[in-house]
């Protein structure tokens, strides 16, 4: 038997009993409704720990996403799910004490299954007590976050890329704003075209960049409300540098909707004397992250690529 960790299996000649006591202890004399409910849950491994946090229950969702026959983790330790450098931190332990001191414990990290395979697993552990407050054990749900980790790492990835392409172009002017339209990020082209560095422009309202008849007439705000609206909004108009001049500016501002709430994340000014850049790079930047809202940019990008 595996005697991983520095938890040595319960004797085997108490296991069936030790199941059979905590499980009704917990549970109650008549548990046939628990296990309709829990047993056959496969999407998450839910399973009983006696004090010392020895496994005393394995539902079809265990089996599922750690690979273990009942038979075979009955009895055993949890730190059998652990990979060695948690096991050298006592980490197994470190949960049981904090979920027993404070009733309940939630982590996310690396677990292993049967064939030594490592999974991302959201865990919860629940302090449990009788009636009388007799600290009986604990429960544990186990959910496989695997494939949620994956994508969020393909997308940590291509929001990478799409950062340093941006970054790099250094004739136009790309920026992202928040939904009340201040500026979140900066680009090499914004700072060439505008003269303002990113810490002294991050925060701030993007209606610095407008005359003053411009704001008073409130066309920043309404701008914002069209690109919102229509999922883009595109205008030629004088806009100003951080020195106080004035230029003449085409703008498009493309609203990136991330559900269930609407966010404009991405503005891109460019100044119509100077096409130098090919604008093929950022239309293969934004085709390696597409967003809901893209498609107008996109034209508008292909445009300027027919007129070069």
């Amino acid at each position: 038997m595996d005697t991983k960790g520095t938890h040595p299996p319960a004797p085997p000649s108490s296991a069936a009993t030790s199941v059979a006591s905590t499980e009704n202890r917990i549970i109650g004399g008549d548990d046939s409704d628990y296990r309709l409910i829990v047993d056959d849950v496969s999407d998450y491994a839910i399973f009983l720990l006696d004090p010392g946090g020895f496994i005393r229950s394995w539902n079809e969702g265990a089996k599922r996403i750690k690979g273990y026959e009942r038979d075979e983790v009955i009895g055993r330790h949890i730190s059998i799910f652990y990979p060695e450098e948690l096991i050298a931190n006592n980490w197994p332990d470190t949960e049981l004490a904090t979920a027993r001191a404070t009733g309940r414990f939630e982590d996310e990290g690396w677990r292993l299954r049967k064939d030594g395979t490592r999974f991302w697993a959201n865990i919860v552990i629940t302090r449990l007590t009788d009636a009388e407050g007799t600290f009986l054990g604990f429960s544990k749900i186990t959910r496989d976050l695997s494939e949620r980790r994956r994508n969020e790492e393909k997308l940590r990835s291509s929001e990478e890329r799409f950062r340093l392409l941006v970054e790099g172009v250094h004739d136009y002017a790309i920026f992202m704003l928040d939904p009340s339209g201040h500026i979140v990020s900066w680009n090499a082209g914004a700072q060439r075209i505008k003269g303002y560095t990113a810490a002294e422009i991050l925060g701030k309202h993007f209606s610095i960049f407008y005359p003053n008849e411009v704001v008073n007439a409130g066309w920043p705000a309404e701008e914002l409300r069209r690109a919102v609206k229509d999922g883009h909004f595109e205008d030629e108009g004088w806009r100003l540098r951080k020195d106080g001049s004035r230029f003449w500016a085409n703008v498009t501002i493309t609203a990136l909707r991330d559900d269930p709430s609407v966010q404009v994340r991405l503005a891109a000014l460019e100044s119509l004397t100077s096409h130098r850049v090919d604008p093929r790079q950022i239309r293969n930047a934004i085709r390696e992250r597409p967003q809901p809202g893209n498609e107008p940019l996109m034209v508008r990008l292909a445009e300027l690529e027919k007129s070069l």
